[in-house]
Order: structure tokens, then sequence, then C-alpha cells
């Protein structure tokens, strides 16, 4: 069987975004053995998707890369790992290869593959793409797929939801004593300060879909209890606040069977093109040529001209203009919009 190592060491968002790639790649390589070569939170990724992924390594970081600190004791331990595998593919598809590249041909893999930042710099032309930095990250990882010979089948994202996912959701259920009916779902988090829409307006939004009838739930990690606080106490209306109380699993089946998703340009973007669900995107400092939901029919953009969009920053040096010109009005007159269309397109 062919072994196939496939870095990608990022985010939820990222992740999910490449799987219609990896999709690509198992349909023309039914009988390889991918292992995901990734950060720790991504070993249920192996669990979550077992059609795709045969085993997990651990990815302990490297200088440049900001997603993990460089674990300099664990790294030696993790490249003889790589290389005793004797791995048939390395595939880097973690970036535009200017810092990943000398790691995963660290492998030793009888071929490595993926993306480089030009041309002269790609050690075998015939394996490595020039990063195409102006397509959408879906189609940036179909173009390698296409590149490497493996024809796409489709660019829909997925997440599979398993039996599990709807018993955490149903314990969080009882335990928060949710009122049954339709329900909303707000997620105010994102990674970087400067993707994130003021609390005191999301908690405008939360308050008017309440006025509309929906039960306001407030989602985000452990790591986000502070920001969705802050959302929460901004707040008239009832509502729940569930940051850092579900699982990733869980998370997934409660924005299954909401009628929308409210949220910053994040990793739950992605979560809820996957599950088909509703959702109203906003977007702040982010590209979203880049990150933008594909189905524009099910899933909504705001935002306003910013002229230093695409920003880098993860505090906005300046006066965050891309966030405070995004009225809450707009966004509920959206979120009322994404909910009639969703609506419309579930009787046809």
């Amino acid at each position: 069987m062919e072994r196939i190592a496939l870095f990608r060491a990022l985010v939820l968002g990222d992740m999910l975004c490449a799987i219609p790639a990896i999709r690509a790649l198992k349909a023309a390589r039914k009988g390889a053995r991918i292992t995901l070569v990734s950060l720790p939170w991504a070993k249920g990724l192996v669990d979550r998707f077992p059609q795709y992924f045969h085993d997990f390594v651990e990815f302990p970081g490297f200088p440049g890369l900001p997603e993990r600190p460089f674990d300099v004791e664990k790294f030696p331990q993790f490249m003889r790992e790589m290389r005793a595998r004797r791995y048939d593919l390395a595939l880097q598809m973690h970036g535009s290869g200017s810092i990943v590249n000398p790691l995963v041909e660290g492998f030793d893999a009888a071929k490595t593959a993926g993306f480089c930042e030009s041309s002269d710099q790609c050690s075998d032309p015939d394996c490595f793409l020039q990063y195409p930095h102006n397509e959408h990250e879906v189609w940036r990882h179909l173009r390698l797929m296409e590149f490497l010979g493996f024809t796409p089948c489709g660019d829909e994202l997925e997440f599979p939801l398993y039996e599990q996912d709807y018993s955490e959701l149903d314990a969080i259920w009882e335990s928060h004593d949710i009122p049954s009916g339709p329900y909303v779902c707000l997620h105010p988090g994102a990674r970087y300060l400067s993707r994130r829409w003021p609390a005191g307006r999301f908690a405008r939004v939360g308050d008017a879909l309440a006025d509309d009838g929906y039960t306001v739930i407030l989602t985000g990690s452990a790591a986000e209890a502070d920001l969705t606080r802050d959302v929460s106490l901004a707040m008239n209306a009832p509502h729940v606040n569930l940051a850092g109380h579900t699982s990733l699993g869980a998370l997934a089946a409660l924005i299954s069977q909401a009628r929308l998703l409210v949220c910053n340009d994040t990793g739950v973007s992605h979560l809820a093109v996957a599950l088909r669900t509703a959702s109203v995107v906003i977007v702040t400092g982010s590209d979203p040529s880049r990150w933008a939901p594909l189905d524009r029919r099910l899933h909504r953009v705001v935002m306003q001209p910013a002229d230093c969009r695409p920003c880098e920053h993860r505090i906005c040096p300046i006066d965050f203009h891309c966030a405070h010109r995004v009225s809450p009005q707009l966004v509920l007159e959206t979120a009322r919009e994404a909910i009639a269309r969703a609506t419309a397109l579930a009787t046809v």
C-alpha cells in the first residue's frame, strides 16, 4: 500500500478547507494509508474522517511557524520517527513552502510534493506547484491535486457527525435547561483580535434575534469565555452561554440544528458551511477572496471597504474601521435575509 504523509499543521478552518483536496487524493489513491501530520488538536480528525486518514503524528512545532511553540526536545524524535516510517510520498499542504519545504523534505520520503513560493525555489518542478496566492483556500489545494494528476471530486466541505456528538449535545441541553424551539448561534470569537467584531454589537444582534422569537446561544472555546461573557453582560434578552462547555463534536451538532450562525471570519464559519447551516460571516481584517464561503446562497458575508485589508496584525494598529463600519443593523438585516433564504431553500 502507498504510504503518504500529509503535512498541514494548522487550525480548524484551514483543515476543513483542505478536505476537498484530501477527498480527491484519496479517490485517486484508494488504497493509500494517509498519515496526518498536524497539531495536537487535529488528532481527533483521524477518527472523524476514517475514510481519509489512517493515522496521526503530532507535529512539535518549528522555528518561524506561529501555530505552536517549537519543542526543541521533541523535534529530533519526531524527525527520526518520520524517517523511519519510509513514506512513499510526503505532501506539503501547509503553505507556500518558504519555511516548511526543507522540513518536509527532511522526512526522506521516496517522493516529496506540494507548494513552493516561486519556480526557482522548487526542488522538483514536476512535484511542486508555485503557490497560487490569488485562489480561494479550497481551490488552492484543489489546484495542487490537479497539478499532481488527481481529479477534484467537488469543492464541498465535510464534517461528519456521530451519535456521540448528539449525545454530548443532549446532555448539555439538559444541564443548561435550554428551551425547545428554534435557536440561533452567535460566535463572537476569533483567533486574532483584529478579526473580532465588537462584543457589544454581537449583543445588539442577539437581542433583536431574541425579539424575533429565537433562543440565542452564545458559543466559543474556553479561551474565549471572557469575550463571550462580555456579550452576555451586554445583552438584555434571555440567552444561553455555552462558551467552554462544548467539545468540537458537540459544537458541530449544535450548529447543525441551528437556524443560523452569526460569526466572525473564523473556523466555525467553515463548520457551518460543512454542515449546511445558514450563516452570516462578519469580515473585518481577513481576506474574503480567500476565506469566505463559496456557497453564497446559504451563507452571507457582511463587510465594509477597508484599504488595509487583508490585515496581518493580531491587534489593529489604527482605528479598527473595518469592524466599526459594520453596523449591527446591517448584520441583523442580513441575518433575517439568510434565515428566510434558508427556509425557502429547504422547501424546494
